[in-house]
């Protein structure tokens, strides 16, 4: 598990469609009170996955410590 890679969320591009919520094992999200996916346990974000990134239909997630 990283502190220095987690995902970020852009909500203007998010569709809301918790794909990245429903396919993180660790915990690292959470659907907010306005719907949108929220990162609340960033340390669980397993360093230079990008899973959730290559699932996100809407290209919404970037990730913190990417050098890409």
């Amino acid at each position: 598990m990283s502190k220095n890679w987690y995902p970020i969320i852009n909500e203007e591009l998010c569709s809301q469609c918790h794909t990245c919520v429903d396919f993180c094992p660790h915990e690292v999200y959470v659907i907010g009170e306005d719907g949108y996916p929220k990162v609340v346990n960033p340390d669980n974000c397993v360093e230079f996955c990008r899973g959730c990134a290559k699932i996100c239909p809407s290209e919404a997630i970037t990730y913190f410590g990417d050098i890409e």
